[in-house]
């Protein structure tokens, strides 16, 4: 049966704006020269992910045909695709997301590429369970990319961004685990307070968590992103007016960064990671792990150097590979990214 032709979404004027209304950047196969443009021009289109420092991790993991691998954070695929051409048919890749919305479309848009479960197998799983993925098989590879993927911050209703105003949620999985909503509710000032200068080293922690708790107090609740937002600027009136709008939008990056990594405990579920990784490498397996802010860094960096003093590594990353100018360019959601590497001993 001939499937019923859809419109597209109408917008105003001569381009889209919404996310709901970028028909070409939700449909890269079709638009691709389009899609190009607007990668060339320093922006990351909606509803897409441009995997970051593919080549310096292609490098470190040193793939080769008939290998076994592990991808702990699927995403978008992009890295997943570059590591599958390296295996040249040969081999197998697993995968794991939490995003059931994403991992889905990835799936679908993998297959369309010829690679169906004979070399790739997908789950929805957190990366906490590594030694889960494959039970008794070793890998040959693993990457982990810590990033929050950009078609979940483009997308108003994950809640991940204060620029569109939606649902205050920042779930990794939409469909398990409280909202970043339901959260700010059960907190009191100082604990929240402390999370944020925790988990994003927020320097008006006291003054955001003081503004966000006297809601609650009122009987009013925080919902949406946007009456997040309107909080903190709030909370930050007190700055001249030429410092106030990048130090709200600063501290804007840093409040929500700190409740998603509370809202999917993504500091509990690194640790996990971290301790389990060694244990699921074959010997002279290579691991890369790509991390976006210090706190995530500063745990991979601890424990690779403990592991590498324990014996389970033969060598690690001294230093943090990061983009080139030109990467960065071409991709500004790149800036922050550090990569490093540990080997398993043999």
């Amino acid at each position: 049966m001939e499937q019923e032709h859809k419109r597209r979404p109408r917008y105003k004027g001569t381009h889209p704006r919404t996310f709901q209304e970028k028909y070409k950047e939700h449909d890269p196969e079709r638009y691709r020269s389009d899609v190009e443009k607007i990668i060339e021009s320093g922006k990351t289109p909606a509803g897409m992910h441009i995997p970051i420092l593919v080549d310096e991790i292609l490098e470190v993991l040193q793939i080769q045909p008939g290998q076994i691998g592990y991808d702990a954070t699927l995403g978008y695929g992009g890295h997943t695709r570059r590591m599958l051409e390296q295996l040249q048919g040969q081999g197998h890749l697993y995968a794991t997301d939490v995003d059931t919305v994403e991992m889905e479309k990835t799936r679908a848009r993998l297959a369309a590429a010829g690679y169906g479960p004979e070399i790739l197998t997908i789950q929805h799983r957190n990366f906490a369970d590594v030694d889960q993925v494959a039970p008794g098989v070793l890998f040959d590879f693993v990457l982990a990319d810590l990033g929050v993927s950009s078609m979940q911050i483009d997308d108003p209703s994950r809640g991940f961004t204060f620029k569109q105003d939606g649902p205050l949620d920042l779930r990794l999985d939409p469909s398990s685990g409280v909202t970043a909503a339901e959260r700010l509710r059960q907190l009191d000032q100082e604990e929240l307070e402390n999370l944020l200068v925790e988990n994003s080293d927020e320097p008006y922690a006291d003054r955001i968590a003081r503004a966000i708790t006297q809601v609650f107090r009122r009987g009013s609740t925080v919902d949406t992103t946007r009456q997040l937002y309107a909080l903190i600027e709030g909370a930050l009136s007190f700055l001249p007016a030429g410092e106030r709008k990048e130090a709200v939008k600063k501290s804007c990056q840093r409040t929500f960064q700190a409740l998603r990594i509370d809202v999917n405990s993504e500091f509990e579920v690194l640790y996990a990671f971290l301790d389990k990784l060694p244990h699921v490498l074959k010997p002279g397996g290579r691991a890369a792990i790509l991390t976006f802010h210090s706190g995530e860094d500063r745990l991979v960096k601890q424990a690779f150097r403990q592991q590498y003093r324990d014996g389970l590594y033969s060598d690690i990353a001294q230093e943090v590979t990061r983009p080139s100018p030109q990467e960065c360019r071409r991709n500004p959601r790149a800036h922050s990214t550090k990569l490093r590497w540990a080997v398993r001993a043999e």
